[in-house]
């Protein structure tokens, strides 16, 4: 089978307005001519690309795949006259990663860690709140979504929440302190810096103090990891977080763990949309081991 790039074209086109009638006005032909080079792509594939949802076109799991790879085609046929035009070739295969703004840059870091240093990938790593990453991944402007908590799909938003990792939750302090260094006594003797109320891990750890009848002398709640972390590590407070957010800072012995708490735990999702065909730098970052993830160093080599 020979692939029609007209016909794939028309189907590009139509996939980023979703809509048959605007589509038409833009490429200059009648809308029944449009469908037609459409249900000639389809036949050609084997596939349907489109469901009809009113008067807006959504894209099939078939469809949501061949979009990936029309993006990729034009996208490189644009390269390729800026190439000619300039001289400068950027032909690069290209990996959109959306991260929840709270989540610990090293763990980042770590999963992404197989892509860094090669020349061949565009590697574009946005942020943002767990509701907008999902929006531009259901929009297809995102690969993959990593988070801290899970998304759950149904039939209208086929997304696929995938745990690659899990955390227990510690109490981390600066070395050399003396005293009471064991749970439960710990949480009680020491100022604590905590998550703030919405963070799966406060909630975990709330429900712990209540069981054990503790009332934490609380001096920070911090929403951010990262903000976390330069506070354990400046001030003489103690930290209620994962070790991964100040892994460095533990190999140093800047930071000490004084333990785990026991029941706390913070997990890592890959919220990805189900598709029949996973592209092959996903399945490659989806398949390390949760170990290395949480353990391997910032000073890497390629």
């Amino acid at each position: 089978m020979k692939l029609n790039y007209h016909h794939l074209f028309y189907f590009w086109t139509v996939a980023k307005t979703g809509h048959l009638t605007r589509a038409a006005e833009s490429l200059h032909i009648s809308q029944s001519a449009l469908s037609g080079q459409i249900r000639k792509l389809e036949d050609s594939l084997g596939y349907a690309l489109f469901i009809r949802e009113g008067r807006r076109l959504k894209l099939s799991e078939a469809g949501r795949v061949a979009f990936g790879y029309a993006e990729d085609i034009f996208r490189q046929g644009e390269e390729l006259t800026e190439l000619f035009s300039s001289g400068i070739q950027a032909n690069r295969e290209s990996l959109r990663i959306g991260a929840v703004a709270t989540l610990s840059r090293n763990f980042q870091e770590g999963f992404l860690k197989p892509l860094l240093g090669r020349d061949d990938i565009e590697l574009i790593i946005q942020s943002g709140t767990l509701d907008d990453l999902i929006r531009r991944l259901s929009a297809h402007r995102l690969d993959l979504v990593l988070s801290n908590q899970p998304v759950h799909g149904d039939e209208k938003n086929p997304w696929r929440s995938r745990r690659i990792a899990r955390q227990g939750v510690s109490v981390i302090g600066p070395p050399g302190v003396t005293g009471v260094q064991t749970f439960p006594e710990l949480l009680v003797e020491r100022s604590l810096i905590v998550p703030g109320p919405e963070n799966n891990i406060r909630h975990a750890f709330d429900q712990l103090c209540d069981y054990h009848n503790i009332s934490p002398r609380i001096v920070a709640e911090v929403d951010d990891m990262a903000m976390m972390r330069l506070l354990a590590r400046d001030t003489r407070h103690f930290a209620v977080l994962p070790p991964v957010v100040v892994r460095d800072e533990l190999e140093r012995g800047s930071l000490v763990d004084y333990g785990a708490l026991p029941g706390v735990f913070e997990e890592f999702y890959a919220v990805s949309i189900r598709r029949q065909f996973e592209p092959p730098l996903l399945t490659r970052l989806l398949s390390q081991p949760s170990e290395a993830l949480l353990t391997r160093s910032a000073n890497w080599s390629f």
